[in-house]
């Protein structure tokens, strides 16, 4: 039966129960019947199968929500299930370890195996609610499907009249995730704590740790304190930081953090309680550069650098593959392990970058005496070297898709990041694997065109793309698809400063991966899905979870119209190229909110399409100044640069393409420490008729660039 049958089938029966059944007074409150509540349930993800039944059971002030007393385990979800109502609903429930009477009861079976690791059975019946499942888990995500049904509607509430339905219910896919990157900014031990609690309501339950990077070190090692000391702080980049002084130094205030061990055991802790396990992310052979800088013993050259930088892209930097290394990394392995229980340690091996690894005479007499192949084969090496350590330990290694190169240990498990296509391959070689394909799973893509949107990648993946992704590869037998364990999502954020906009950039997005790595794929569908959806926005609201808005929007890539004929700003532009297109915030103090433009690294040009040109006799354009910091390698050669005529260049527009004829051309001021906008006006050549403008700047040095807010058109009065 389809789920709008279900609806149809439920109000009949529904009508039918109301007619025939009193609602029962629920102790310590007598309940006035309520009217009639709608039967089309806004359960994301959607279940496996759900059944409506004849009558429906009342939930008052003071229901109890009994378990076994001895079961401490289902003490905690009846505690954390009466904490959601009261948040969301504010009504009170009663956690109860006497079992018995009208109430809803947390039912752990005899056989542990009965509905799986993560399974259960929800029926609500006009006598109570039962929620049965064989373990912990399945009791917990019982007890989530409970609250959405009670919060189809948000608000304060004496009583909640659910109807009669049976839930059978268990996840298509093991791993269902998210990654979040604490390198590149520091969020708080709150922050993370609060994301746990959103992703638990989701039914999510893994949660990637990027905590080692290029830019910081998050994690406590005790063994080497220079890693945190020294490893997890930088100044950030622009004039306005180095300004910055900190009185205490007398040099630029730095910036970042790093999780104590006392903090992240809580922290693991926490997310245990809401079946979500920590998989931490320790970065190898690459993104090493923060520790090398704390550890100089690391690098692979004789001269590293000797600051942590605040660069975004691949940096030069990798371990050397010397036994102290080996041993360096084995020694915080070992202190990575006492803090996450967890059976996968994810070991990166992304964008190694090999360039000083050829150029070092040692490390190619390794190569020769190990009887390697080249540097691709000794990161292979490498790799194996750390899996049989972990494995050594009881624990699996997992890394980005680039470990294939050169032959991985046979029991390693593959994150796909780039496309599916690392995926299809460790499936078919007998390698387990999680997809996270870029661009639909990077989260840090910006989900709306317009101006408003935080700051991100510029690229647009909505929601309705997120949900139209499918996690089962037709390019893989049935069998082959069994390697494919789980879905995730990444939110990176070399972009994304603010912890309220990491919510922004993964809510509601989240909820639609959830529903990949949920729901059966005979449920997949967007229409359906999509009208769920408000309900589950007002429980974002409800529960005060920063989440974008604009769902009549999700699903389309058209730009609203713009609110002001003759003003446009950079987002409601076209970028000429999108060769490095980000939505990137301007250079701002650490308070505060920053100016965000969209730009493309490469080459900072604006095309607005189509405008009447008629009568407009000036410009004026609103520009900020943005550090180059972009470690791109020999992309830095495809640099578009403009030839200045004055000293700190011009803001350029040009009539029908970006070699057409100059309608305006205004000098730039002189950049300085500020972190605001400057404006330039100046008079605009005369046309008539619609046409294309584009807008450049000139410049003579890479660092710093201007790049465009917005621009007016003003017409002669």
């Amino acid at each position: 039966m389809t789920r709008r049958g279900i609806a149809a089938f439920g109000l009949a029966l529904l009508l039918a129960a109301c007619a025939q059944i009193n609602p029962p007074s629920i102790a310590p409150v007598a309940v006035v019947p309520p009217p009639r509540p709608t039967p089309s349930f806004s359960l994301v993800p959607w279940p496996a199968h759900l059944e409506t039944r004849p009558g429906y059971f009342v939930v008052g002030e003071g229901t109890a929500i009994q378990y076994d007393r001895g079961d401490a385990a289902s003490g905690r979800v009846a505690t954390y299930l009466a904490d959601l109502v009261r948040r969301s609903r504010h009504l009170s429930l009663a956690p109860s370890g006497k079992v018995g009477g009208h109430a809803i009861l947390l039912r752990r079976l005899s056989d542990p195996d009965a509905t799986g690791k993560e399974g259960y059975r929800l029926d609500v019946t006009p006598d109570g609610i039962t929620i049965s499942a064989g373990q912990t888990a399945g009791l917990f995500y019982g007890a989530i499907t409970l609250w959405q049904l009670m919060t189809q509607r948000t608000g304060d509430a004496h009583s909640i009249t659910l109807p009669g339905l049976a839930i059978d219910d268990a996840p298509r896919l093991a791993w269902r995730g998210l990654l979040l990157d604490s390198v590149r900014h520091y969020q708080s031990p709150v922050f993370i704590k609060t994301l746990i609690d959103a992703m638990a309501r989701e039914k999510l339950n893994v949660l990637q740790w990027h905590l080692t990077d290029d830019q910081g070190w998050r994690l406590e090692i005790r063994r080497y304190p220079r890693l945190t000391q020294v490893g997890a702080w930088r100044v950030p980049a622009g004039a306005a930081a180095q300004t910055d002084i900190d009185p205490k130094t007398g040099k630029p205030r730095l910036y970042g953090g790093f999780y104590t061990q006392k903090q992240v055991r809580e922290i693991v802790t926490y997310a245990a309680a809401r079946n979500i396990t920590i998989v931490p992310e320790i970065e190898m052979p690459g993104h090493a550069a923060a520790a090398i800088v704390a550890y100089p013993w690391l690098a692979s050259v004789p001269n590293p650098p000797k600051q942590v930088s605040s660069d975004w892209g691949v940096f030069p930097d990798i371990y050397n593959v010397d036994e102290r290394t080996f041993r360096f990394l084995q020694d915080v392995l070992t202190e990575t392990m006492a803090l996450f229980p967890g059976a996968y340690i994810h070991v990166g091996g992304d964008e190694a970058a090999k360039d000083q690894w050829k150029a070092n005479p040692a490390i190619q007499q390794k190569i020769h005496e190990i009887g390697l192949k080249d540097e691709d084969a000794l990161q292979s090496w490498f790799i194996a070297r750390m899996g049989q350590f972990l494995k050594a330990h009881h624990r699996k290694l997992i890394g980005w898709d680039e470990i294939l190169q050169g032959g991985i240990p046979p029991d390693a498990t593959i994150t796909s990041w780039r496309g599916i296509s690392g995926a299809i391959t460790a499936a078919k070689a007998g390698h387990d694997t999680v997809l996270s394909p870029a661009p639909v799973l990077y989260f840090d893509n910006r989900q709306a065109e317009g101006p408003g949107e935080p700051s991100g990648r510029a690229q647009i993946e909505t929601l309705g793309d997120v949900y139209a992704f499918d996690p089962t590869p037709p390019a893989l037998t049935d069998d082959q698809r069994k390697h494919v364990i789980g879905v995730q999502a990444n939110v990176w954020t070399e972009h994304i400063r603010e912890q309220d906009n990491v919510d922004y950039a993964l809510f509601p997005r989240a909820a639609a991966l959830a529903e990949l790595g949920w729901s059966p794929a005979a449920h997949h569908d967007w229409a359906d899905f999509r009208a769920r959806m408000p309900d589950e926005l007002d429980r974002y609201t409800a529960l005060a979870l920063p989440h974008a808005q604009h769902l009549l929007a999700i699903g389309e890539h058209d730009a609203p119209p713009p609110t002001r004929p003759l003003t446009r700003d950079s987002h409601e532009l076209d970028l000429c190229k999108k060769a490095i297109a980000l939505s990137i915030e301007g250079p701002a103090p650490l308070e505060g909110k920053p100016p965000v433009f969209l730009t493309d690294v490469l080459n900072p040009c604006w095309i607005w399409h189509k405008v009447d040109l008629t009568g407009v006799t000036s410009i004026t354009a609103l520009a900020g100044q943005l550090p180059f910091n972009f470690q791109i390698g020999h992309d830095v050669e495809k640099v578009v640069m403009r030839p200045i005529a004055t000293p700190d260049g011009e803001f350029e527009a040009h009539l029908d393409g970006c070699d057409g004829p100059k309608l305006a051309v205004l000098p730039m001021p002189h950049p300085g420490p500020g972190t605001g906008l400057s404006e330039v006006r100046g008079a605009f050549a005369p046309q008539t008729g619609v046409h294309d403008l584009c807008f450049v700047f000139t410049r003579a040095k890479l660092d710093p660039y201007w790049s465009l807010h917005t621009v007016t058109l003003v017409p002669e009065h």
